[in-house]
């Protein structure tokens, strides 16, 4: 599964990992993650998001 990277703060959401903080499994695609999902560490929306190299 492909990680993503928060563009404004640099977050790499990894799916091996999840968001355990937010209740988000390991495993679960960032695909997969719900519409009012956001970045962790800086509140950014999915769509502030891009594929990680």
């Amino acid at each position: 599964m492909k990680k993503y990277e928060c563009d404004p703060c640099g977050y790499v959401y990894d799916p091996a990992v999840g968001d355990p903080d937010n209740d988000i499994a390991a495993g679960t695609a960032f695909e997969d993650l719900p519409e009012d999902w956001v970045c962790p560490i800086c509140g950014a929306g999915k769509d502030e998001f891009k594929e990680a190299e």
